[in-house]
């Protein structure tokens, strides 16, 4: 189970970003996880109106419930592109 923090409301709120949307990509089995010490970064594409972005949703996995920290999306999805090998 996740838990938000008031900055990561207040962030999803400033961005357009839907929490419905950062919850299912919480949930998602199509997702990428990246771990940088106590913090899980979530990523997942997702087409809107024909064009994709790559949602980040970083999670602080030493909190219980686990706790979303910030959310983003942006279109720059090279950038951020991790290699699975």
């Amino acid at each position: 189970m996740f838990k938000f923090s008031n900055h990561a409301l207040e962030q999803i709120e400033t961005r357009s970003l839907s929490v419905q949307v950062i919850e299912e990509i919480l949930l998602s089995e199509e997702k990428l996880i990246i771990k940088v010490g106590n913090i899980d970064i979530y990523q997942k594409i997702i087409v809107e109106v024909d064009k994709p972005y790559l949602y980040r949703v970083f999670v602080n996995n030493s909190k219980e419930p686990f706790l979303v920290v910030t959310a983003y999306k942006t279109s720059k999805i090279e950038k951020y592109e991790t290699s699975k090998d």
